[in-house]
């Protein structure tokens, strides 16, 4: 039976980093399943899953021990196991975009924690409006809905909850 791995990398941005660590798994017969990567700054930083036998887990484990300082990267590893498919849930996009100011994402990812609603991906990021220079806020989150939610209920909730704060958003299930 395989057995999982997530790796987190962390490390200032240059060409190459994501070549070389999928060249590592690919070397020791590992499959990448499941990745997310980004620039913030300056800085590169990447979560990936991979899935191997026993012996391929714990020979990439340390190839990218050994690998780390050669990269100039902090990388973590975590062993983990494949999600369990739990109770029937529809998967929602999020869409919030606002004049930038502390506490946004704290609101949001509260509204949804206090409903036991899991948040599966989410992207902030900041940009400046075209016409004024306003510092502008953007969140996308994927959501899984439960089925025991009730989802006019919920996205009428949601949308008054950010009028309120003026929050433009939107909810909508996944295409």
């Amino acid at each position: 039976m395989d057995e999982h791995l997530v790796i987190s990398a962390l490390g200032s941005d240059k060409p190459g980093i994501i070549s070389e660590l999928s060249r590592f798994a690919l070397e020791q017969q590992c499959n990448i399943l499941d990745t997310r990567m980004t620039v913030l700054g300056e800085a590169f930083a990447l979560l990936m899953m991979v899935s191997g036998n026993s012996e391929a887990i714990e020979q990439l484990k340390q190839a990218l021990s050994g690998a780390a300082s050669d990269l100039e990267l902090t990388i973590t590893l975590q062993s983990t196991q494949q999600k369990q498919q739990q109770e029937p849930a529809l998967p929602y996009h999020v869409e919030v975009v606002a004049i930038d100011n502390p506490g946004i994402v704290h609101e949001i990812t509260g509204f949804f924690s206090n409903r036991k609603i899991n948040i599966e991906e989410m992207n902030t990021g900041t940009y400046s409006a075209a016409h004024t220079g306003t510092l502008m806020f953007s969140l996308t989150v994927e959501i899984k809905i439960p089925g025991s939610v009730n989802i006019s209920n919920l996205k009428d909730d949601f949308i008054s909850f950010c009028d309120e704060r003026n929050l433009d958003a939107t909810i909508e299930p996944c295409k």
